[in-house]
């Protein structure tokens, strides 16, 4: 059970891309009003450097995130371990902080349009944000996040008991609406280790982000995370390329310091 709780918790993702990974014009938008109906993997592209954000989403947040619906597509065939048990989070809100940084020394792989060159790109401080999140959930089990110093999309969260969750970004997508929405799906792969047996599975995150100008600068977003079988569940091949599970969560972003404005 500790085992999924964990795995959901991480299921929490905040996403933007530059320019590379871009979705067919209005898909993941299609994709969030389809909800629940998904069928498969929405079209991404292999990760490449790490995850740019806008410049409106610099600063410190205080984050809350609701769950207001949560679904097992194949039940009772399948339903995850832990699907249950994340029952009780629904309509409870969970409180976290998160900030994001201007990046000094873009890792490895990192693109760059050459009208911002000069500028440093808005990332996401992992380390504290993951840290943050995970003991939202879990409390002091959670030891410490550690990122990757060659790799921004890998990811270690150690637990006590010598047990570790290792996630691995696989592939984005992201667009722009007309109404200044940046929609972002991002497909990841996890593995829990430390149990009686390594335990798998693909995860995908699709968000939608909105400014509040009138509201001092706070964001909101729609998420929905859909929770796939790896090759090594036994059901894999009866979930074929469906959703297992299905969680929708409401975003909220309170800016707990003066956020710059970035000309």
């Amino acid at each position: 059970m500790l085992a999924m709780k964990v795995i959901w918790s991480f299921c929490l993702i905040f996403l933007f891309l530059l320019c590379q990974g871009e979705a067919a014009a209005g898909e993941l938008y299609e994709r969030l009003t389809n909800f629940p109906q998904w069928e498969k993997l929405t079209s991404v592209r292999p990760a490449m450097g790490d995850l740019i954000y806008p410049n409106w989403m610099m600063g410190s947040w205080q984050v809350k995130s609701t769950l207001e619906d949560l679904i097992a597509p194949l039940a009772p065939d399948i339903v995850t371990p832990g699907f249950e048990g994340n029952r009780q989070y629904l309509k409870q809100p969970i409180s976290f902080q998160v900030r994001f940084v201007r990046e000094t020394t873009p890792h490895p792989g990192l693109k760059i349009i050459p009208q911002t060159r000069s500028k440093s790109a808005v990332v996401a401080d992992r380390p504290f944000n993951g840290l943050n999140l995970a003991r939202a959930y879990l409390g002091d089990t959670v030891l410490s996040v550690k990122v990757d110093p060659d790799s921004p999309n890998r990811q270690i969260t150690f637990l006590r008991g010598e047990r570790q969750l290792v996630t691995i970004v696989a592939a984005r997508a992201t667009e722009t609406t007309s109404d200044g929405k940046f929609i972002t799906t991002e497909v990841f792969q996890q593995l829990f280790k430390g149990g009686e047996r390594p335990y798998f599975n693909t995860v995908e995150s699709t968000t939608a982000y909105r400014k509040l100008a009138e509201f001092n600068s706070a964001i909101e977003a729609d998420q929905v995370t859909a929770v796939y079988l790896s090759p090594q569940d036994p059901d894999y091949f009866k979930a074929g390329s469906r959703p297992v599970a299905l969680y929708r969560y409401r975003l909220e972003f309170i800016p707990t310091e003066e956020v710059p404005t970035i000309p």
